[in-house]
């Protein structure tokens, strides 16, 4: 077996040129199904880990998936805002514990702001029930002294160079159009978080007092004409939120949860919805599985056709070789040994293709990771492979000596006698 052995990688050597190519297709098929695999786990594993410890999350009726998706990923908007007191009678219910209310929709040089109140910083939990931690500052402390302090996340620090004591101004809506800007009336940076790996990172924190208040002089979208409300001023106005975005409900026990739900859906005054996060994650899996699926699908054809690539290649260069094999026949191989010698030759083939893929996909991770990280706030780790991506790694090795078997099994009924004796 190991002078076999042997011989296949010599033979393979010799035609390293053509085989070359071949080991390419498969160390990309190998790349691209193992990048997309971890790619798909750790999109779920963000996405599970950026909110716990949050029992409902309350919003407009709409879809679960566009509530969670908003509420928290800060992906989308909302269909319509809720009142604040249909938040505070939530408060109120004998099974609710606490309730943070949150608004969203203005902005900060492409970040999403966030509008909440001070307790957000002590309820808001992530990964496995871990706590928001200031890195840096404090966080605001929620009152007219403090009105425009802002915490931001650890990703808007690092992306805009943000440190204590920086001032900032904040957008109407998505920012980018002329007179967006909320600039008479700047925000202070009192606190930066610690990172999270979640949409926080990529927040800007103030409170809802702040929200309203740089929103005295607008209405409709726009600034009202003729209307200007400086930032001292401001202070001066009852500047208790009307109206929210969204609500995070934490309850005193999770034998409540349906209960609650019920009573947020029958609620009389507004139309209410609340969503288990959990369930709406499920929700949001199963409207993304088929893309998935497809996309596995098509890494799949991809590996196919690298290792039909193989076989069409040993099988072209079969017919220069028979006189080769002819000769390993003369001096004592038989016939099981020709076809060992193809097939361990297209196994070594397939085994060197896989580890350049896997080699590929280490440096892919570690490369893009980080711009990955930044843009959509998905930590791509560099782990040893899972157990699905090992079963890729098997699938892809198993086929690859099926696959060197069909050129052997045509080896293997070449006659000594059809291999030294001349064509014509």
């Amino acid at each position: 077996m190991k002078a076999l052995a042997g011989l296949a990688a010599r033979s393979a050597w010799n035609r390293r040129g053509t085989l070359s190519l071949v080991v390419l297709s498969i160390a990309l098929a190998t790349l691209l199904l193992l990048s997309l695999e971890r790619m798909r786990s750790d999109v779920r594993e963000s996405f599970a880990q950026s909110v716990s410890g949050t029992d409902l999350i309350v919003g407009a009726r709409t879809g679960a998936v566009q509530l969670m998706l908003y509420a928290v990923f800060r992906v989308g908007s909302a269909s319509n805002n809720i009142r604040m007191d249909s938040v505070e009678a939530i408060a109120k219910h004998r099974a609710v514990d606490w309730v943070v209310p949150i608004s969203l929709g203005d902005s900060h040089r492409g970040f999403a702001v966030l509008g909440t109140t001070s307790d957000y910083f002590k309820r808001f939990l992530y990964g496995d029930h871990q706590p928001l931690v200031l890195a840096q500052g404090r966080a605001f402390a929620g009152d007219l002294a403090g009105l425009y302090d802002a915490v931001i996340g650890a990703e808007v620090a690092d992306r805009l160079g943000y440190r204590l004591g920086q001032s900032i101004t904040l957008s109407h809506g998505a920012g980018g159009l002329p007179g967006a800007e909320h600039a008479d009336k700047p925000f202070r940076v009192v606190g930066i978080l610690a990172r999270t790996g979640t949409p926080v990172d990529r927040t800007v924190h103030v409170s809802l007092e702040a929200i309203e208040a740089i929103h005295l002089d607008w209405a409709s979208g726009a600034t009202m004409p003729g209307v200007v409300i400086p930032a001292d001023q401001a202070r001066k106005f009852d500047l208790k939120p009307k109206q929210v975005t969204a609500a995070l409900v934490g309850l005193k026990g999770r034998v409540a949860v349906f209960a609650v739900q019920r009573f947020v859906a029958n609620y009389a005054d507004e139309a209410l919805m609340a969503v288990l996060p959990g369930v709406a994650l499920d929700e949001l899996w199963q409207v993304v599985g088929v893309g998935e699926k497809a996309l596995l699908g098509m890494s799949a054809m991809v590996a196919i056709v690298s290792l039909a690539g193989l076989v069409a290649v040993v099988l072209a260069g079969l017919n220069e070789r028979r006189r080769e094999l002819a000769v390993l026949r003369a001096v004592g191989a038989g016939p099981r040994h020709v076809l060992l010698l193809l097939a361990l030759e297209g196994l070594l083939i397939t085994v060197i293709g896989v580890a350049i893929g896997l080699l590929l996909t280490i440096v892919l991770i570690a490369a893009a990771g980080p711009w990955v990280q930044a843009q959509f706030g998905i930590g791509l780790k560099l782990s040893a492979p899972s157990a699905t991506e090992s079963a890729l790694l098997a699938s892809v090795l198993t086929a690859g000596l099926l696959a060197s078997l069909i050129p052997g099994l045509r080896a293997y009924r070449l006659s000594l006698a059809d291999g030294l004796s001349p064509r014509t």
